[in-house]
């Protein structure tokens, strides 16, 4: 029984770039996906039949759970690509880890100085590097569209707010006070937003990790029937996991493309201290 480490393992070079097995198994997503685009484009009747009844229906699935979240069609249909996107690739990168041979059919070789089986497969979501870069694109385009949607002063405001500074100096030195010590609170929301991408990439990927250990650890003790439930138990994880993501994805596309309301602040400033 062979623990697979917690990086990923290099297969091959291309120049000085390293192929990794999990990032076959997410290029082979890709290329799946790409081939449905192709199908789906190439529709022929007004009435879908066939695979297409299955694409647009999980597409208006997927719209009418983004609209209960957005509250309106037009974001909906705006956000659906990326969160969807997000959605079907990590499920699907989910479940194509739990194929026969993923993480078990491989090559010995070398691998940091001993020689070890080097598996031809493994879950994508696996690799902290493809997690953190599906965080890192799911809150820099939460950013993007947020500035084109409310203006840059609005959306930056929303981390410091330096409008409230300028605004202060026309009501006296409390509100120059409150409004100082507001810049520096908004400070740590852009603390907030390191921490969202770490949330988001350490979290599927410590639990698809963590359910290809357990897999393995359950194969290494009985390889007939005893990993039969846990790979159930994988299947509701790939589910959950992936509705988490993009679901938090959608939440921050949401409240990023929210006006910054400054009806608390204008009242705090501006409300008289009450006498005893």
């Amino acid at each position: 029984m062979i623990i697979p480490p917690a990086a990923a393992e290099s297969l091959f070079h291309i120049g000085s770039f390293p192929i990794t097995n999990a990032m076959i198994n997410g290029w082979i997503a890709v290329v799946f996906f790409i081939c449905v685009a192709f199908v789906a484009r190439r529709r022929t009747s007004l009435v879908p039949k066939g695979i297409h009844n299955v694409i647009e229906g999980t597409v208006e699935f997927m719209l009418t759970e983004t609209q209960k979240v957005t509250g309106d069609i037009k974001r909906a249909k705006q956000f659906l690509p990326i969160v969807g996107t997000i959605f079907l690739f990590v499920l699907f990168s989910n479940w194509l880890g739990l194929l026969p041979g993923t993480g078990s059919i491989g090559v010995w070789a070398e691998h940091e100085g001993a020689i070890e089986l080097i598996p031809l497969l493994r879950p994508a979501a696996s690799d902290l590097n493809l997690t953190l870069a599906i965080a890192l694109f799911a809150v820099i385009s939460s950013h993007v569209i947020g500035l084109m949607a409310v203006g840059p002063v609005s959306h930056l405001s929303k981390f410091v707010n330096i409008r409230g500074i300028f605004r202060a100096l026309k009501k006296g030195p409390m509100a120059i006070l409150v409004a100082i010590i507001e810049f520096f609170v908004g400070l740590l929301e852009v603390i907030s937003e390191i921490a969202k991408v770490l949330s988001l990439s350490l979290r599927l990927f410590g639990n698809i990790f963590a359910g290809e250990v357990l897999l393995t650890v359950m194969l290494g003790i009985l390889a007939y029937a005893l990993p039969i439930p846990f790979m159930f138990l994988e299947l509701l994880v790939g589910i959950i996991q992936a509705t988490v993501f993009s679901m938090l994805t959608l939440a921050y596309l949401t409240v990023a493309t929210q006006e910054h309301d400054e009806h608390e602040e204008q009242h705090l400033v501006s409300a008289p201290i009450p006498t005893t």
